[in-house]
């Protein structure tokens, strides 16, 4: 097996001195006729989060709670992974991967781990116990520095992979994911779906992001209505950030990398706008929470790389592992949250994946598992109690 080396989150005191030095000399940009977002990020709501960064947030405060988990890292294939291990406490754990997605890190996981690997202590059966490992997406956060190129999303459904079988001894296990995350898990669906117990995603999709075949109107049912209209609008008006880290992500890295702030902007006016929070992101996300994220990423100086993800899905495109037969073979259920980004039909859903489970819920955005924890962590205890 693998090697996997115990540790701890320690941020250097010289980077926060260095940050609160940056934020002191913040040169803002004017901002007019902007109270509605439409030009992006606010200016009011904007200073007043980096006001708290100064003055009220406490990243060591956040950082115990962090190291309250089991972190390990590990290398594979030269990449530098880091990874939340879970073991479960019940008769028979079912090993459980679970995949974030951008702007989110690892953390915004934290908050389902300890139910679904606990479920007794959270008011559940410990027969639903899982072993839960939560990794870092290479680039990201602390599995950095990443100096290999080529590495997307389903590379790194090979890495996990990986990280289950050669590190964590896991032949077989289940996987769950939102974002990019839900990528990860639908291909490991289709490219081990021998090696998977079943997958569970929060955001459905067709696995090519430059191929078509997507739904037809006709594919909507009645209670789907204003679906695709959703989706559409998503693609049309909210996908600047998609084109440009598709094309050049280096140059905002050098942006985002030198101004906290920047950072700080980029990441907020995307919580507020994809999460079901009607405009308010403190519906959702407290301002400890919105930090502590946009910290992993100034810290670990990992935007750069987070960015190239995107770059490195359509300029290495995917391409099936398979031919004939479902695309997603694996056990699949879907959580839908009504607020999240992208809308997929059922009907076309159920031509690709082996759908088991179907669930719409009444509230939640594309954060399902900081949003919503308590309906996801009821979903994935649902659909894996019949797989045992």
């Amino acid at each position: 097996m693998a090697h996997k080396e115990p540790f701890k989150i320690a941020i250097p005191s010289a980077v926060l001195t260095d940050l609160r030095a940056r934020l002191k000399k913040t040169r803002w940009a004017e901002d007019f006729g902007n109270q509605q977002w439409a030009y992006g990020t606010n200016f009011d709501a904007l200073r007043e989060l980096v006001d708290y960064w100064q003055k009220g947030f406490d990243w060591r405060r956040q950082e115990r709670e962090i190291n309250r988990f089991a972190h390990y890292r590990t290398t594979i294939e030269g990449i530098p992974i880091h990874f939340i291990h879970e073991p479960g406490k019940g008769p028979r754990p079912i090993p459980l991967i679970l995949s974030h997605g951008w702007p989110w890190t690892f953390w915004d996981l934290h908050k389902v781990i300890r139910p679904l690997a606990d479920p007794a202590s959270f008011g559940g059966s410990p027969e639903d116990a899982f072993d839960v490992v939560v990794p870092s997406l290479p680039g990201y956060g602390f599995s950095t520095p990443l100096t290999t190129t080529g590495i997307n999303y389903w590379r790194t459904a090979d890495l996990w992979v990986q990280l289950m079988r050669d590190v964590l001894g896991y032949e077989r296990f289940a996987a769950q994911g939102g974002d990019w995350g839900a990528l990860i898990t639908a291909q490991l669906g289709h490219k081990y779906a021998d090696r998977m117990i079943g997958i569970l995603v929060t955001m459905v999709g067709g696995l090519s992001l430059t191929g078509g075949n997507g739904p037809k109107p006709e594919d909507y049912a009645p209670e789907e209505a204003g679906w695709g209209e959703r989706t559409a609008s998503f693609f049309h008006g909210e996908s600047g950030y998609f084109h440009l880290q598709t094309t050049k992500p280096q140059t905002l890295a050098f942006a985002l990398n030198d101004s906290p702030v920047g950072l700080c902007s980029w990441i907020l006016e995307k919580r507020r706008t994809w999460s079901d929070c009607g405009g308010q992101v403190e519906r959702r996300f407290t301002k400890d929470e919105l930090l502590t994220t946009i910290m992993i990423y100034w810290a670990t100086q990992s935007f750069g790389t987070s960015a190239r993800y995107y770059y490195e899905a359509i300029h290495n495109p995917w391409r099936p592992s398979h031919e004939g037969g479902c695309l997603v073979e694996a056990p699949t259920a879907v959580s839908v949250f009504p607020k999240e980004v992208v809308l997929m039909p059922r009907r076309w859903v159920e031509r690709h994946y082996n759908l088991q489970r179907w669930t719409v819920h009444q509230s939640g955005g594309h954060f399902a598992p900081m949003e919503e924890p308590e309906a996801l962590v009821e979903d994935i205890r649902a659909f894996f109690r019949t797989l045992r």
